[in-house]
């Protein structure tokens, strides 16, 4: 049984008969249906049947010779909200299923972004017309989690504009860095160690989340887990039309990167306010718009 499943509603099922009565009403009674040939020239199908609002369950499967839908698998999706721009995209399959892994660079975070693509039919359409290997696309990223806290905002030492103008003078050295700028270089690594001083300075008569107010990381051996701290910008309660429990969908921001958050109410500890902060594990997936 899928872990995130709770994270959209689905924290009650008991066993593997009550899933595949779930499953049989998803296949069933799908609301929506993207097709493609794959790898292997099989038409690889997506069905879709939304639970919450931009939430629910995906089957993938395959239509053998007589035109018969065959489940493969599943996962429990959330759709995205936030649009950003990333040029180099990379999409690369796993080795055991037809499911995919997305990669992008984010200069605001420093690192690479690891994701799992929602929309595989749509990526294997455009791959089959274009040829791709990487691609300058539109990404809406969300996040699934099922285990999660709400601490208190920290007083900002500086304005919204002047937070603005360091990230993007960081991204500005993160780039020329990259490109072996070694004045870049030289700057990146002195900024790092008058960091390390001053939380070393602070840690030992503060809290570690009053210094740190935002981070995003990842988490375990699985490449597209991460572990975030990032403001609350948006709030809103959604309830499962099927189960009746209410799943929490926050918009967080962390280190310069919006993206929505879906968590399953019991899973959520404290009251999450617009100014507060969310914490916890999450499951990123990413919702891949070509541009034609």
């Amino acid at each position: 049984m899928h872990e995130y499943l709770r994270a959209v509603g689905f924290s009650e099922l008991k066993d593997r008969e009550e899933l595949n009565h779930l499953l049989d009403l998803v296949e069933e009674s799908y609301q929506s249906e993207r097709t493609s040939g794959n790898w292997n020239g099989i038409d690889f199908s997506e069905r879709k049947k939304e639970f919450a609002p931009g939430m629910g369950i995906i089957l993938r499967g395959e239509y053998d010779g007589q035109g018969n839908y065959r489940r493969e698998y599943y996962f429990p999706y959330f759709h995205g909200k936030q649009e950003k721009f990333y040029e180099n995209v990379t999409v690369e399959r796993h080795a055991e299923k037809e499911s995919y892994a997305g990669v992008c660079d984010d200069l605001s975070l420093g690192v690479s972004i690891i994701f799992y693509v929602q929309n595989v039919a749509d990526f294997l359409n455009e791959r089959r017309l274009n040829q791709l290997s990487s691609c300058t696309v539109t990404l809406k990223f969300s996040g699934l989690s099922t285990n999660g806290k709400i601490l208190l905002p920290v007083i900002k030492s500086m304005s919204e504009e002047e937070n603005a103008e360091t990230v993007l003078q960081r991204t500005k050295l993160i780039q020329a860095a990259r490109e072996g700028d070694e004045e870049a270089i030289e700057n990146l690594t002195l900024e790092d160690m008058d960091i390390y001083s001053m939380i070393s300075r602070r840690i030992s008569q503060e809290d570690i989340f009053s210094i740190v107010s935002t981070y995003f990381m990842p988490y375990g051996v699985e490449c597209d887990h991460y572990n975030v701290l990032g403001e609350i910008l948006e709030c809103e309660l959604v309830e499962n039309s099927l189960t009746k429990e209410k799943i929490y969908v926050l918009t967080i921001e962390s280190h310069d990167l919006v993206f929505e958050v879906c968590i399953n109410q019991k899973d959520l500890l404290g009251e999450p306010q617009v100014g507060r902060r969310f914490k916890g594990v999450m499951w990123l997936q990413g919702e891949i718009i070509f541009h034609v």
